[in-house]
């Protein structure tokens, strides 16, 4: 049962402010989540909700679904909202929720990986986990150099989707070495996918968004693939690049 509800205090204010800086983040074990689409997701997914801050109107709409849940309800004004978290306009609520540990799964027979390795822009990131959940792609991947996942842009741009997938941080060498699958590298020199005729699952690696993939990881790429331009763009955006392979890779692999 939800505990007795709470007015918001200047302790809880301060503990969720500092859990904008990632210092503060991983130190807690916590992070936040805004918004009224991504709060009840995360109510709904297997993420533990440890504080619900939300309207009057929040709680009247969603009381019912909230009374089985063993969390701390605290009620809060749109202004007070707005002042915690990132959004500019928030008028339902938000949450804190306990990380999930970084454990390593096994490749997953019959499905693709996403691998990113230094991707450090968190909207990148987040709109990438949310390609991911669109084609069906539950597992990914990251070097410790890509952005933390936790990060409240991240959340944002993933519009619920972070709830639906699975993830760890390592050093994607080891990881590829032992998992032992096609490795499908983005590059400029690789074969053209529009061209590709069928390909088994695998992990699709995309790169740093100035660099690319580094060379040592390069060096376990068994296949290089390029998405082929037809104007005069230098690149694409790493979240669009990662969205067009996906789509051809699930085309090429339907049976």
């Amino acid at each position: 049962m939800a505990e007795s509800i709470r007015m918001l205090s200047k302790n809880t204010v301060k503990f969720i402010k500092s859990l904008h800086q990632k210092k503060f983040r991983n130190q807690e074990q916590r992070f936040f989540v805004e918004g009224e689409k991504s709060v009840l997701e995360v109510l709904n997914s297997n993420f533990k909700v440890e504080i619900l801050i939300c309207t009057d109107e929040f709680l009247s709409k969603y009381g019912k679904q909230l009374n089985h849940l063993e969390i701390q309800i605290i009620t809060a004004t749109q202004k007070q909202l707005e002042g915690l978290g990132q959004y500019q306009s928030n008028d339902s609520a938000l949450a804190v929720v306990h990380m999930k540990p970084n454990s390593a799964f096994d490749f997953p027979e019959g499905n693709f990986v996403i691998g990113l390795d230094d991707v450090r822009d968190p909207g990148n990131l987040g709109t990438i986990i949310r390609i991911a959940d669109w084609y069906g792609i539950k597992n990914l991947v990251f070097s410790s150099q890509t952005a933390d996942f936790y990060n409240p842009k991240v959340i944002q741009s993933s519009m619920g989707s972070f709830t639906r997938v699975n993830f760890f941080y390592a050093d994607l060498d080891k990881v590829f070495q032992k998992w032992n699958v096609p490795i499908y590298g983005a590059f400029l020199d690789g074969e053209n996918v529009h061209e590709m005729k069928r390909i088994s699952q695998g992990v699709i690696l995309m790169g740093n968004e100035s660099n690319g993939i580094s060379e040592d990881l390069g060096n376990l790429v068994t296949d290089k693939v390029t998405i082929p331009g037809f104007g005069q763009a230098e690149s694409l955006n790493v979240a669009i690049a990662t969205a067009i392979l996906c789509d051809n890779f699930k085309r090429l692999t339907i049976v």
